[in-house]
This record gives C-alpha cells, sequence and structure tokens, in this order.
C-alpha cells in the first residue's frame, strides 16, 4: 500500500492526546498526486510520526486518524479491529440469551473512525462513512467472515446514503456475502423484523436498546404516546411493561407499517393504535387526551453547526407541545441525536420547553446511547446521544414529592 505523508503546521497537540480528527486547517503541505480515500502518514511540524489516516476533501475535517501506531493498513490490521471490538462486545455479555442484535464498530469509538457495523442475528451490515473505508470493504468483510465464521452468514455493505460526498461514489449498496434481506432479531426477548435494504441507517436503531428498556419500566397499566416512532421500539418495550394503551405516530407510512407487523409479531395488536401523521401537527391537536408518558425520539434535527440555532428552536417547538400532553404525575421520555446539540445546550433547551408549557418538572433520568456504541474518551463528540426523563405536574399541584 502507497502512503502520502502530510505535515501539520504546528498543530499537533490534538493528536498527541490522541484526538482522532485533522482539520484542513492544520495541515501544511499535501503532496501531489493525493485522492480521496488514500491513507496518509501524519507527521508534526518537526517531521516526526504521529500516524495513519484517511484523506477526505471538501470538509473542515481533512484525515480521520485510524491508528496512532506505526501499522501496515492491510486485512491483518482491519483483523484486529474487528477482534477487539467484538472482546469489548463479549465483555458487555454481547449477544446474550435474550438479545442476538448489536453494534460491533462504532466508528471513532471503536478506533476506525467512518465505519460502522451492525450485527442482526445472522447478517451484519458494514455502513460506510468515508472513502478510505468504502476502499477497504473487502478486507473489512474478509476480517468479519475470519471472527464470524459461524455467526454471520449475510454481509451487507451500505454507502451510497452515508458518505458526505455524494458525486465520489462509484459503489451501490450491495451483497458482498449471503443475500438475506430481512431476519427477525430479539432485544430482551422482544422481536423485530429487520430490513437491511430498505431500513434507515443500517435497519435499525439499536443505541436506545437500554433506554427502550427503561419505557418498559414504568410502562405498567399506562397510556403511552410514542412520537418518531419508526418500526416500533419504544412502543413494544412499553407494550411489553404491561401498558395498557400505547398509540404511535411516524411521518413514514412504510415505518408504521413494518410497526403493525412488528406489533402482530409480539402479540399486542389488541393494546395499539398507530397514526401516520407528522408528529408536530399530530401534538397540535386540542382533541386529544393526555397521557401517562410521551416518548419524543425526533431525527437529528441539525447534521451541522449552522442548522444548529434552527434545531433548537425546532426541539423548544417539540418538548413544549409534548410536554402539554403529559397528564398530571406522568412522564415524558425526550432526546435528541444531533451531535451539534451537546448536552447542556439540549438540558437549556428543555428547560425553555418547560417554561413554555408552565409546567412543573424534575429529572428523573439522564440518558445516552447504549455501551455498545462506545464514546472515545478522548473524542467528545463521540457523545451524540442526549436523553431527558421527566417526571411532570401541573403548576397547581402541591410540592408532596414523587
Amino acid at each position: 500500500m502507497q502512503y502520502f505523508v502530510v505535515q501539520l503546521k504546528g498543530k499537533e497537540v490534538s493528536l498527541m492526546r490522541k484526538h482522532p480528527w485533522v482539520f484542513s486547517g492544520a495541515i501544511h503541505s499535501l503532496p501531489k498526486g493525493l485522492k480521496d480515500g488514500d491513507v496518509v502518514e501524519v507527521c508534526a511540524a518537526d517531521k516526526s510520526y504521529l500516524g495513519r489516516g484517511h484523506y477526505q476533501s471538501g470538509g473542515s475535517i481533512a484525515i480521520r486518524m485510524i491508528t496512532f501506531e506505526h501499522v501496515e493498513i492491510n486485512e491483518a490490521f482491519w483483523n484486529e479491529k474487528i477482534a477487539n471490538a467484538k472482546k469489548y462486545r463479549q465483555a458487555l455479555g454481547l449477544p446474550f440469551i435474550a438479545t442476538n442484535t448489536y453494534r460491533l464498530i462504532h466508528g471513532e469509538g471503536d478506533g476506525v473512525p467512518g465505519l460502522i457495523i451492525d450485527i442482526y442475528n445472522n447478517i451484519a451490515v458494514i455502513q460506510c462513512h468515508t472513502l478510505g473505508v468504502l476502499k477497504d470493504a473487502s478486507h473489512i468483510a474478509n476480517a468479519l467472515k475470519h471472527n464470524f465464521p459461524n455467526d454471520v452468514d449475510t454481509i451487507y455493505m451500505r454507502s451510497k446514503d452515508t458518505m458526505p460526498d455524494q458525486t465520489s461514489i462509484s459503489e451501490s449498496d450491495k451483497f458482498i456475502m449471503g443475500n438475506s434481506e430481512e431476519t427477525v432479531v430479539k432485544e430482551y426477548d422482544i422481536q423485530f423484523k429487520i430490513n437491511v435494504v430498505t431500513g434507515q441507517k443500517t435497519g435499525f436503531f439499536l443505541d436506545q436498546r437500554e433506554n427502550r428498556n427503561l419505557v418498559s419500566m414504568y410502562a405498567k397499566n399506562k397510556k403511552v404516546l410514542n412520537c418518531f416512532c419508526y418500526t416500533g421500539g419504544f412502543s413494544l418495550y412499553a407494550l411489553a411493561g404491561g401498558a395498557s394503551q400505547v398509540v404511535s405516530v411516524d411521518i413514514s407510512q412504510k415505518a408504521v407499517d413494518l410497526m403493525d407487523e412488528n406489533v402482530l409479531l409480539n402479540n399486542f395488536a389488541d393494546r395499539h393504535t398507530s397514526h401516520c401523521a407528522n408528529v408536530m401537527h399530530y401534538l397540535t391537536d386540542k382533541t386529544l387526551p393526555a397521557y401517562d408518558v410521551v416518548i419524543v425520539d425526533p431525527p437529528a434535527f441539525a447534521k451541522s453547526h449552522h442548522k444548529r440555532h434552527n434545531a433548537v428552536q425546532a426541539y423548544k417547538r417539540l418538548n413544549a407541545l409534548a410536554l402539554q400532553k403529559v397528564s398530571n404525575g406522568g412522564l415524558l421520555f425526550t432526546f435528541s441525536c444531533s451531535q451539534v446539540v451537546n448536552t447542556q445546550l439540549f438540558y437549556d433547551t428543555i428547560v425553555a420547553a418547560g417554561i413554555e408549557a408552565g409546567k412543573k418538572i424534575r429529572v428523573l433520568h439522564s440518558l445516552s446511547q447504549g455501551p455498545d456504541h462506545p464514546i472515545n474518551l478522548f473524542h467528545p463528540e463521540g457523545h451524540y446521544l442526549k436523553g431527558l426523563v421527566l417526571y411532570v405536574e401541573d403548576e397547581n399541584t402541591s410540592d408532596n414529592g414523587i
């Protein structure tokens, strides 16, 4: 493999602290012939070696480091990366007897920016976020086969809806091994039908597993409203936890249809109602009843810093509406998966929504992504999923505690 040498201009401190991003403004010189997706050696201003990463032009992050050691980037490299990720998941107990789906590789959290791998029972989905990862897809697939010789019979690669520069992709999403589009997975013995070809992201949202399980603990005999339900993750956990009624709302008819299949798969249809609707419009309906538990898990409202202000305003309006639908003494589970909206900004936004809604509110839980979506200590930007569980009362309620 040919390595191009990139020299920094005295801005190597972040790399010495093991942060995996090199911004374009930190680069002193780029070699001739360098192309997007090439592996580059990164050197300090004094030409000392700092590591290797994938180069990508056109954005503020020019290089994503995949090693800080002096090692070759080949199939053996990817074998070791996947073996280490597998070992970490085994330490978490994944997969365990009631769960056969989890995230195997989580980008920077596992030391490989640009790469996501999710395991759905017998199917592994590789999601490429950089051309460097895409170029190494065959090595990554071979490493998966080596580390999962008996557990995975299908490998599917997704890239066309995840790459930052759509014009630079020559490959379409494809099966690398096998051809199973669908499978049924278990999370805490709740069954979900997954389609890795037509589903969002890699097919499901695995990062909310533990938060869904928390919903089930609060759901017994409760009326639950699940907004942005997608294929029914929170809804099914609420039903499994003994909710008396669950109403699920999503703007995608395809998602609602698959959710209804999942409800039937788990024999919960008698306590469930679904609606295909715009959640913002749905929540403004003054004829809607109040619910004991309301769940708000929207898609990312902002994927870049220049859209953050509008996202914050949207989160505020959404949560103010949702708080109005929580019964006195009920709970709101609210989330943001926008990386550019950090924990404090999310919290402050919910405070503003609470003031606007005119409610008394206490925080029961602060939530994050599951441990199979690890946060690299040296890359705090990896903490993308924020959540709060709020105990909500009307303003005229006496202060007698929870």
